[in-house]
Formats: structure tokens, sequence, C-alpha cells
């Protein structure tokens, strides 16, 4: 219910949105992203895939994961 009242306040900006700022934007969307897609994880054999596992050290990991905040940043300031 606060969603409901937070967008009949006014303004520009409604509902979750009012009062973020990008930053908080682009790391909701970069953990929707890695989360629902595994992204910078160490690729895992799946049925109809043969690929070879390749683990990946937990510096690969963050560093996967910082660029990915950095692509959402970018997109979230070209939209605002």
């Amino acid at each position: 219910m606060a969603d409901t009242e937070s967008s009949t306040t006014g303004g520009s900006e409604t509902g979750a949105a009012q009062g973020r700022t990008a930053d908080e934007v682009a790391l909701e969307l970069m953990k929707f992203i890695a989360v629902t897609t595994g992204y910078g994880k160490a690729s895992q054999a799946s049925t109809g895939f043969s690929g070879k596992p390749q683990a990946r050290s937990a510096e690969e990991h963050a560093e996967a994961l910082l660029e990915l905040f950095e692509r959402c940043r970018k997109v979230v300031k070209k939209d605002g």
C-alpha cells in the first residue's frame, strides 16, 4: 500500500522509483539481470549443451558484475 500512496503524491516520478538515484536503479537492474541469467557465474553444462565448464575465480566474478553494473548505469542515465 505504500507504493499506492507514494504514487499519488504527484511530481514526475511515481511509485517505487520516486526518490531513487540513477545508481540505485542501475543496481536493481544489475541484480535482476545477474539473478535471472546467472551472469558472471561459471558456466555449467545443461541439457543440450556439452561445453566444458570454466571455473571463474572470485575476482573474475566480481569483475563481471562490476562491468554489468557500469553497463546498467549507462542505460539508466541514457533514459533519464
